[in-house]
């Protein structure tokens, strides 16, 4: 079993300490979460709650995942890093192509993007995107990314995306991976088509063998099911060792421990964290690796 550290909500000028800590200990890797900006009126529905809202607000911290990652990279020799997700049709391909690819390459290739369609409609109005065609511009940027991130001339005629011969540089040493991040049918089925491995939002115990059996079925619809894999799932349940073995069995690659604030508390120091971390690895991450 891997384990990863999620970083939303953690004080921005503790981040490349706490990714210091996270290798010591042990952890596979370390997923930060994003958003361009937080409106000052919020009329978008947030997914992942009863009450549709969303368990942050204005004031919190959502530094640029890439430039964060950079800094972790620089400090670091082993842990992975990649985002819980990183809102990808927002965005234009060529500049996420060459952030993501210079991270890769600084970093030694120990870098994956976890993707997702976004919910907030107040972002896609303010970059002049259509929210209505997320998803299928999504479904295109994929292949784009890929293709750009293979290095040499590449040209790309879709129904988003047109451009002839060209190249971004640096290229990636190595395929970068992307993980499709989200719990509904569209991400799971899009996971299968197109995706290295899946990142849960929040998966209650009794939901994920039959989350893991549906993966599998769709990856075999898509002719997918002999290619590498990844789950990474946030576990809606205390830490427990026999409970990350059954998930295991069931399909599970990778654990994904919550943020600070949900088990130590707010505006923890930096001490307090290497204490949590270190306590965790103990109890979870030795007896599973």
């Amino acid at each position: 079993m891997k384990f990863w550290q999620f970083l939303p909500f953690t004080e921005v000028d503790q981040l490349v300490g706490v990714a210091q800590f996270a290798e010591e200990v042990g952890f596979h890797g370390a997923l930060l979460g994003d958003h361009a900006f937080f409106p000052e009126k919020l009329a978008s529905r947030y997914p992942y709650s009863p009450d549709g809202r969303p368990g942050f607000g204005a004031g919190t911290a959502w530094p640029d995942p890439w430039v964060a990652i950079a800094a972790m990279a620089a400090v670091t020799a082993r842990l992975r890093f990649g985002t819980g997700v990183y809102i990808l049709p927002l965005r234009n391909p060529f500049e996420v192509a060459k952030s993501i690819a210079t991270a890769a390459v600084l970093s030694g290739n120990r870098v994956a993007l976890g993707a997702g369609a976004g919910w907030m409609r107040e972002e896609y109005d303010r970059f002049g995107v259509d929210f209505a065609t997320r998803g299928r511009r999504y479904d295109e940027m994929i292949p784009v990314l890929r293709s750009l991130w293979r290095g040499g001339m590449v040209e790309h005629h879709g129904e988003f995306f047109d451009f002839d011969r060209l190249e971004v540089e640096p290229a990636p040493g190595e395929p970068i991976p992307i993980y499709i991040g989200g719990n509904s049918r569209p991400a799971l089925r899009r996971a299968a088509r197109l995706g290295d491995g899946w990142i849960s939002a929040g998966s209650a115990p009794a939901e994920i063998p039959e989350v893991m059996e549906t993966l599998r079925a769709l990856r075999r619809e898509a002719g997918r099911e002999r290619l590498p894999f990844e789950t990474i799932v946030s576990v809606a349940a205390a830490p427990d060792t026999d409970l990350y073995r059954r998930i295991e069995d069931e399909g599970v690659t990778a654990v994904l421990h919550w943020p600070f604030p949900y088990w130590l508390g707010p505006s923890t120091s930096l001490e307090q964290k290497r204490a949590g971390l270190e306590k965790y690895a103990e109890q979870f991450i030795v007896p599973l690796s």
